[in-house]
């Protein structure tokens, strides 16, 4: 049976293009201090500063403050659940599920200012309020989060960090892979899309090593196609266009303990 790792690819990554903003997953030189002393690109429209300044507190998680109980409370309407997306880039993938279920709060972690400011763009015009934010560091947040709290993790078109050197890096190693494993709840996912295939490799070795996970890929298609409903990324659509194909990697949380 092939596996993901061994499924032929286009190698080829822009180190830098205009959709960088769209395949990191967090803020690991994101620093304390101003929102805006954070990483950012063109130019914010007025209406965006006045959403930063204005909506994103009332969104915002406070890490500085002692961590709920009960995530569910974090948000204003009634929540079956609570999920994450590290890493949002513009946000569609995350506005798309926050739509498509209401009944579910979701946590959405980014550290850039212009990917922070669509996403506030696209909450104001749905009034949405099951999406709540975090404009800083992933890794930050799962340590804040209570064990076993969450049914589910996104990280989709994580930065590569493609050079060797900066492997180090790279948001999937054997710590995150552990502080996903302690938020999970048994049976919750943590999904991974991508499209170099050098971090696939590297993304379903560490699972596979983890004794919380199981791999949920049945047959190819399992992860050459996206799940059922998937809402495509700009960055997604620029990678298809340009010949990259995605992975779709699904692990499942198994009920062990810690």
């Amino acid at each position: 049976m092939m596996t993901a790792a061994s499924d032929p690819h286009n190698p080829r990554h822009p180190a830098a293009d205009d959709d960088a903003p769209h395949r990191h997953e967090a803020g690991r030189d994101a620093g304390q201090g101003s929102f805006f002393g954070r990483r950012k690109g063109h130019k914010l429209r007025p209406h965006q500063i006045d959403l930063i300044a204005h909506l994103l507190p009332r969104l915002s998680l406070e890490l500085g403050d002692p961590r709920p109980t009960d995530l569910k409370t974090l948000f204003d309407q009634p929540v079956e659940n609570v999920r994450v997306e590290i890493g949002f880039g513009g946000g569609e993938h995350l506005v798309a599920e926050a739509l498509a279920f209401p009944n579910v709060g979701f946590i959405g972690c980014e550290p850039y200012v212009n990917g922070m400011a669509k996403i506030l763009t696209q909450i104001e015009a749905h009034n949405i309020g099951n999406i709540r934010l975090l404009a800083g560091d992933a890794s930050e947040l799962l340590a804040w989060l209570p064990p076993h709290s969450l049914s589910r993790i996104d990280l989709i078109h994580p930065d590569p960090w493609p050079k060797r050197r900066h492997w180090k890096r790279r948001f999937v190693q054997d710590a995150t892979v552990a502080a996903i494993a302690r938020v999970l709840k048994p049976g919750g996912e943590f999904r991974f899309v991508c499209d170099i295939p050098d971090y696939v490799a590297w993304t379903l070795a560490h699972l596979l090593r983890s004794p919380h996970f199981t791999w949920l890929a049945e047959r190819a298609d399992d992860w050459r196609k996206p799940w059922e409903n998937y809402t495509m990324t700009r960055y997604g659509r620029k990678a298809a266009r340009e010949g990259r194909s995605a992975t779709y990697l699904r692990f499942r949380r198994i009920d062990r303990s810690p």
